[in-house]
């Protein structure tokens, strides 16, 4: 619903900002540029062993930074972040089951029942759909609706439309450069995707997936909500929360780092 940007921004901008404008006042906006992990200082009597080639160590060092970088399966260890992918980090092609799969556990999973009833009593609270009226009945029009609207649009997003146009549903993590660059790239993916074969592309599975779903909630929403305005509005805030869950996303892992001292 066009009504329901609000708490979508403050749902975003809570779990957010706090962590993001630490990142920014911090002066190191590329949070994961970190030197490559020294050795321990030389001895004088290890020096001159030591300034020689190291023979016979066939596994290197890890990288500070994919360990720092790593997405995990869930942020704050409750919302769903399946379709993230840590940085530096080559995946096989999706197959339009894996599609399937990804929508089906953003759509299903146990915590996919919070966010609609959240904004199912803050749009009861309100008072955005009158014909839904109040009380328990009321909410239960709400709640279902709510649910509907994500459940759709996650399946025309990251399912339906996908498979159609061989497009790639995950989001790949840049995880480099200062912190307007990431930005700039995450807020691009509502727009530009990759396709199953590893080329950029137009995001038609965002783009007209979003739409598609706007459009399929006139079928259930009361007579005067289905006018061109308001559908249109739908389409936009659906791209645009998803972009902004993108931004979410490309800083997750160092959030997590910072918050929780975890590297996923």
């Amino acid at each position: 619903m066009p009504k329901a940007f609000p708490y979508y921004a403050v749902l975003f901008f809570c779990m957010a900002s706090p962590a993001v404008s630490c990142l920014a006042q911090s002066g190191q906006v590329s949070l994961a540029a970190l030197p490559d992990a020294p050795g321990s200082p030389a001895s004088p009597d290890t020096e001159a062993s030591s300034a020689l080639p190291q023979q016979g160590s066939s596994t290197p060092s890890p990288n500070p930074d994919d360990q720092q970088l790593h997405q995990t399966k869930r942020i704050l260890g409750i919302v769903p972040n399946f379709r993230a992918v840590s940085a530096n980090q080559t995946l096989p092609p999706q197959s339009v089951k894996d599609k399937f799969i990804t929508a089906t556990e953003d759509s299903f999973d146990y915590s996919s029942a919070v966010l609609p009833a959240l904004l199912a009593g803050y749009s009861q609270a309100t008072n955005q759909t009158p014909e839904f009226h109040q009380g328990g009945a009321g909410y239960g029009r709400y709640l279902w609706h709510s649910a509907a609207d994500q459940t759709i649009e996650n399946y025309t997003v990251e399912f339906i439309v996908p498979s159609l146009t061989h497009e790639d549903i995950r989001y790949y993590t840049l995880g480099k450069g200062g912190f307007w660059k990431r930005t700039g790239y995450s807020l691009s993916r509502a727009v530009v995707t990759r396709t199953d074969s590893g080329k950029e592309t137009f995001n038609l599975g965002e783009v007209v997936g979003a739409g598609a779903a706007a459009g399929i909630s006139n079928f259930y929403y009361p007579s005067h909500e289905r006018t061109f305005g308001n559908t249109a509005q739908k389409w936009g805030l659906n791209v645009g929360i998803d972009a902004a869950t993108f931004v979410f996303k490309e800083f997750w892992p160092e959030i997590n780092r910072a918050l929780f001292h975890n590297r996923g």
